[in-house]
Formats: structure tokens, sequence, C-alpha cells
């Protein structure tokens, strides 16, 4: 079921190129057969039979060179992820490499938006291809959008084989991750070869800089990334999702209950007088600044604890802006 004849290509020399056949199987059902071959394949070779890939598994290294290895904690009966420098598995450690603990899944969606909008870039995508037959670049570079467009719904072996045809190598420092691709695999990669070619001496390595910083928590890092590159991540936070929606809870208790005290009305909603207060006033936010929360566009360091302790917000909503790091 690897084979391109049925698509109505010939293959030569590990490029594939329109035949003179007619396809018996559409493009919809090769992709699918594809991604279960390749999901299949990877959970036999690369142990992902789990509830979750690991992604990145053998190309991330930490600033002093060390790879690092995934792990996970359970903690509550909640699986946390991890990617850790081998130093801090092998109990290795010293002051020159004290090692990395980074969330998986912060890294894993940082790289793949990162791949993802590669794919979706038509002019890095014609680079990589090289090729002076116009109709090879439109068939290249319409496959590449077709992949970007349903990359969230591909299975996670499938999104680990294409990482692995493109990335040579991830670097995790101090102040910015560094990807290091071969684009000139991607041909191979779009032509639908079930391995990614060799690299060749010469085959020329483009790296891709995400500027972040590493925020220690305890033994794990948090990776912050810039809000104002375009090309950012948006990460909903839950927490301050549901102190929001607790805020427009109680501020509908509060219309629909005049009269009655705030320590009633607290009590009725089973915290304290103090509390209720705080959280009441927050339903008067800006809606601009309500809808980046809900979007996951608040500055990195906005937490359910700095939003309370500003909860005497100004009814100005440029004030607003201003005093909690939107502006």
């Amino acid at each position: 079921m690897q084979n391109r004849i049925y698509r109505g290509e010939i293959v030569h020399k590990a490029q594939s190129h329109p035949g003179e056949h007619i396809p018996i199987i559409d493009q919809p059902l090769w992709d699918a057969v594809q991604a279960q071959l390749a999901s299949n394949s990877g959970e036999r070779n690369a142990g992902t039979g789990t509830r979750e890939h690991s992604l990145l598994t053998g190309m991330l290294f930490d600033r002093d060179g060390n790879r690092m290895t995934p792990t996970h904690a359970v903690k509550k009966d909640t699986r946390y992820r991890y990617y850790v420098s081998r130093p801090l598995i092998t109990s290795d450690r010293s002051e020159r490499s004290p090692g990395l603990r980074i969330p998986a899944a912060e890294i894993e969606q940082l790289v793949t938006s990162r791949v993802r909008q590669w794919l979706l870039d038509p002019a890095s995508i014609y680079q990589a291809i090289q090729s002076p037959d116009a109709s090879v670049q439109r068939r290249f570079l319409v496959r590449a959008a077709e992949i970007g467009k349903i990359w969230p719904e591909l299975p996670g072996a499938r999104q680990r084989a294409l990482l692995t045809a493109l990335i040579e190598r991830i670097d995790v420092g101090a102040d910015q991750i560094e990807i290091h691709t071969r684009p000139s695999r991607v041909r191979a990669l779009l032509d639908g070869a079930a391995t990614p070619l060799p690299s060749a001496p010469d085959d020329e390595i483009k790296i891709v800089s995400v500027p972040v910083r590493l925020r220690r928590s305890g033994r794990e890092i948090r990776m912050l990334i810039d809000s104002t590159d375009p090309s950012a991540i948006a990460k909903p936070n839950r927490p301050l999702i549901k102190l929001l929606i607790r805020a427009h809870r109680f501020h509908a208790t509060l219309v629909a209950s005049p009269g009655v005290p705030f320590a009633a009305l607290a009590k009725q909603g089973g915290v304290g007088r103090s509390y209720f207060t705080r959280v009441v006033r927050l339903s008067y936010l800006a809606p601009e600044i309500t809808q980046a929360i809900l979007d996951g566009r608040q500055p990195p360091d906005l937490t359910t604890d700095k939003l309370l302790a500003h909860s005497r917000l100004p009814l100005a909503w440029h004030e607003q802006r201003r005093v909690l790091g939107f502006a």
C-alpha cells in the first residue's frame, strides 16, 4: 500500500513523477492509509504505543549538549510529561551542567507550530524544492499546504514521522531554541517516501531560532515565549479562565439580589466576603482583556494571584491595560 503506482505515478531514483496511467486510489484515501501505516510502524519501532507520543524523542539537546530524554510523573491521578537532561536521570550532575527539565507539551507545541508555519509558507517550500519544473513546484506547494492545514488532525505517529524527516536536532538554550532543519528533505517528504532520504555531505542545514525565556520553578523549567511574536503560541490559562467565569457568575448573583448584603451573597457562594468582593470586581474588566485571556494571549506573568491582587482596577479600560501589562 506504499506503491505510488496506485496514485497514477511512477518512481525513479526515490522521486515520483506523474505517470500515463489512471490512478485507482484518490488522494484522501492514500493519505489515510499512509497515516495508518506510519502510526503502526511508529508504535512498533519507537515504543509510542502509549496514551501520548513523545514527538521530539532523540532530537532535543540542552545548552551543554546533553541529550534530553522523555519521562513523566503522576500527581493526583494526572500524568505530566517532561523532557529531562540525561545528567538528571543518570545522577551525573555537576555545577557546570545542571541540566533542564521542560514540560513536554510546551516545547512540542512550539516546535510543531514552527514546522507547520514553514509548510504553509510558499516561499520556504519553493526555496527547498528548487525545481525548474513549474508543475512540480505547484504540486509540492499544494501538498505542503495540505499537510500544514490538517496538521492538528494528524495522528501522533504521523506528526513524529514528519518531524523526524525535517529536523536534524533541537538545541534548548538559555534565551532561545534553535531548530536545525534540512529543507532539502522536504522534496522526498512531499513525494510520499516511506522513509527520509539519507543526508548528503553537502546537505545544507537551516537554523530556525525561537526567542524564549526559561523560568525555573523548583526542578522544572517553564518556557515563556515573547507575546509580541506574531507566531507566538496562544496557550489559554485554565485557572485564569475559571476565575473570570466565577467573576461573572458572582456578578449575576449580585444583580439578581438587590439589597442583599455582600456577606450573605458570599456565604451563598461558599466563599468569604473579601474573596467575593475581589472576584466580582473582575467582571468589570475591559472586554478586550477578557477576550485576550480566553484566547490565551495574556502576558506570560499574569496569574490568578496577580489578577486578584489588582482587583481594585481603574474603570478606564486603557488604565486597566497598563496595570495588567496589556499596553
